[in-house]
């Protein structure tokens, strides 16, 4: 049993599958990690330990022929995806005590690959924000440093995967909300391309521009255990008028390496800290040893992108959720106030500067698929700065002052060209805080965009904070 908690998930299902372990003692395992670290952690807000046997016994009693993919894996979820009777309040007190009836269509997936849902975990109000932190269950911290965040929105399952609570998950993600919670944590995450996995039953709905925006993503501590979780919840859902109906693709290696990959260290309007260029150059060199071709270059599209993601997710996002806190402003989290302030910035768009930007977008993708043709995977950074200290919102890099939302536009394009990108962790700071490093592809790559990011992960990947290694035992 010793170190069994910070091995990866496909190795824990290989244990399972070869019976030197049961899914009730590997969910006792998990339950006393929760149990111990969650208290200072605040990852999940709602767990049942008891909740967590039953469905553990009932897995082993199950005849082999009718065991999943996941046969008693623990998991976790973000607390915006609906798992029946556990609590989805999007960490608003708008929604407090809201528990679904019916499981959303991935979690729905992840029961009938015999996976074990050990509980629902933190968020920020409305996932407004890239800290988890809320008015209903307080911040959630980082397991390398509790004074720092472990981002957001998915930060509560990025602190559980990285602190061995669960051994993976889903979170969302509408503008880096699965990778800046994987890159502050030192896990892995895939934002896939929307409609290769349904969002049937997450709250917000993603509707409208959020259909392209917005998806769930599987995170987990290797890019192996991420490229498993997908292949169980991807498929295109009959009633989802966003769903695509792409099947699940092997991807080639010798194939990839006939391409070639672009790669750049920093955006000059958010530079990146010295440790973050150097993880990228650290990953183009891994990718090197394995007779990938990697050269410089760096799209001309991507502000435009970023652009029209600010109209959409930014100041629509404030039209469509400012309305649920009014006259009630004294129950609305500072995250959300804070996110609402920066959209406010600005006058609320009118109805013709919506039509030219919703008209603007196809032309804009259109022109950044072009850059991308001889190079249809980017290698970059995942933000400007490694994981930042709970309630900062400036930095100063490369004596540039960095603001809170302009660092994390390395993952916003990639939501508003709606294409896949994973986070793989790679570097450390000088206060041994992970470093991620961003692949993106074209959309409907998602599985080449795993397959490189595993070979970066192999040449580095997962290692556990030194308090959940503590406690690994």
């Amino acid at each position: 049993m010793q170190n069994l908690l910070s091995q990866s998930a496909v190795s824990m299902v290989a244990r399972l599958a070869a019976h030197a372990i049961t899914a009730l003692e590997l969910a006792e395992l998990h339950i006393a990690q929760i149990e111990r670290l969650n208290p200072e952690l605040n990852a999940l807000v709602d767990f049942d330990a008891d909740r967590v046997r039953t469905q553990a016994r009932k897995l082993d009693a199950m005849p082999a022929s009718e065991r999943g993919l996941l046969h008693g894996l623990p998991v976790t979820i973000k607390a915006s995806i609906s798992v029946a009777g556990h609590r989805c309040e999007t960490g608003s007190m708008a929604n407090r005590g809201f528990m679904p009836e019916a499981d959303a269509e991935v979690v729905r997936r992840m029961r009938a690959a015999g996976a074990v849902i050990l509980g629902t975990t933190n968020c920020p109000e409305f996932l407004m924000a890239y800290e988890t932190d809320n008015l209903l269950y307080g911040k959630t911290n980082n397991p390398w440093d509790l004074g720092r965040s472990a981002g957001g929105s998915s930060g509560g399952e990025s602190a559980a995967i990285a602190a061995c609570l669960s051994a993976g998950g889903l979170g969302s993600d509408g503008g880096g909300s699965v990778r800046t919670p994987a890159h502050f944590t030192g896990i892995c995450a895939l934002k896939p391309t929307p409609g290769r996995i349904p969002t049937q039953g997450h709250l917000p709905a993603n509707r409208g521009p959020f259909a392209l925006l917005g998806v769930i993503g599987p995170m987990a501590r290797t890019i192996a255990d991420v490229s498993l979780l997908f292949r169980v919840v991807s498929g295109a859902l009959d009633i989802d008028p966003a769903g695509a109906p792409v099947p699940y693709r092997a991807p080639d290696l010798d194939a990839l390496k006939q391409t070639t990959i672009g790669y750049f260290e920093e955006d000059e309007d958010a530079p990146a800290t010295v440790e973050t260029k150097q993880a990228v150059r650290d990953a183009v060199a891994a990718l090197r040893s394995r007779g990938f071709k990697v050269e410089p270059f760096r799209p001309h599209s991507l502000e435009k992108l970023r652009e029209l993601w600010w109209v959409f997710f930014v100041r629509c996002g404030a039209m469509l959720l400012e309305p649920a806190t009014l006259g009630s402003e004294t129950s609305t989290s500072p995250t959300f106030k804070d996110f609402l302030t920066i959209a406010h910035r600005g006058a609320a768009p009118s109805g013709e500067e919506l039509l030219h930007a919703w008209m603007a977008i196809d032309p804009v993708r259109e022109a950044m698929l072009k850059e991308m043709a001889p190079y249809p995977f980017l290698l970059s950074p995942v933000c400007s700065v490694p994981a930042f200290r709970h309630g900062e919102r400036e930095w100063l890099v490369g004596g540039k002052h960095v603001e809170y939302l302009d660092a994390m536009r390395y993952t916003q394009w990639f939501n508003m060209l709606a294409s896949p990108s994973a986070v793989v962790p790679v570097g450390r700071s000088p206060e041994g805080l992970p470093i991620g490093v961003q692949v993106a592809g074209r959309p409907y790559a998602d599985e080449e965009v795993l397959a490189i990011a595993a070979v970066i992960d192999e040449a580095f990947g997962y290692k556990a904070p030194p308090m959940a290694a503590a406690s690994d035992r």
